[in-house]
């Protein structure tokens, strides 16, 4: 199975959303890549902490190697590097993917990350992809190679307002490239119980009729330390309420898969 985490905007959970169901997945005994499509590498270096930096035969030297064709290419297990963690595995990302982007899509090499995954799925039971904050050709991509697409929504009005419209668009992709992929539901993320907007924002997309996870995501200054350390909730603190969060919303998403 592979899921793709995207919204268009910035700041919404991501990556750290990416990378903690991942992790909940891998410490199930699933062999799990997450897949790190954003030039900022954010994902990454979550998961690989300095190693990220050091890495050679990342995903931007995978996509060169598309666009400089070689009968020496090297298979896609190649570009895949294994965490600290045990079943979990990354295809890193680099800054150089923002100066490949117009080049792989000239050539119209928006197949190739799906091409790319189907190659792996023998070897891993599930792919998390992270996007960049954009629709662009990255995104696209990953919409393209993904059976589900999960939306971060972070509860406050302008994310509302946008969310229609990516919805809009992850529509017209399914119509015109990947009639298989599922919106599988929206993350609420950042989410304060006891305050009256973020409750009324949640309760107006349930009357909407979209698929709201109902597991949500509150706010913790563990999230912070989780990313300094490198180490994903469910490693470092099993019991805390934002890990059981977690753990809720991906038994909720094993459920209905």
């Amino acid at each position: 199975m592979r899921r793709v985490i995207f919204n268009q905007k910035g700041g919404v959970g991501k990556s750290t959303i990416t990378c903690n169901l991942a992790a909940v997945s891998a410490a199930r005994g699933l062999r799990t890549l997450v897949v790190d499509l954003d030039p900022q590498g954010n994902a990454s270096h979550y998961l690989l902490g300095a190693a990220a930096t050091d890495a050679t035969n990342h995903l931007a030297d995978l996509f060169e190697q598309v666009l400089n064709v070689s009968m020496f290419a090297k298979p896609a297990n190649a570009f895949v590097h294994a965490s600290p963690f045990e079943n979990l595995s990354v295809l890193p990302s680099s800054p150089r993917l923002a100066d490949l982007e117009d080049k792989l899509e000239a050539r119209y090499k928006i197949y190739k990350l799906k091409s790319t995954l189907e190659e792996l799925e023998s070897e891993f039971d599930r792919i998390y992809i992270d996007t960049p904050p954009a629709l662009n050709f990255y995104t696209r991509s990953a919409l393209i190679a993904a059976d589900r697409c999960l939306i971060p929504f972070d509860c406050d009005a302008f994310s509302h307002q946008a969310l229609y419209n990516l919805l809009a668009n992850v529509k017209e992709l399914q119509e015109d490239h990947n009639a298989d992929l599922q919106v599988e539901g929206i993350i609420v993320n950042q989410f304060q119980p006891r305050a009256t907007l973020p409750r009324q924002l949640v309760e107006t997309l349930a009357q909407d009729g979209l698929p709201v996870l109902p597991a949500y995501l509150g706010s913790s200054v563990i999230v912070r330390e989780s990313h300094q350390l490198a180490k994903p909730l469910i490693q470092l603190d099993p019991k805390h309420k934002l890990t059981q969060a977690y753990v809720a919303l991906y038994e909720c998403l094993e459920q209905n898969g």
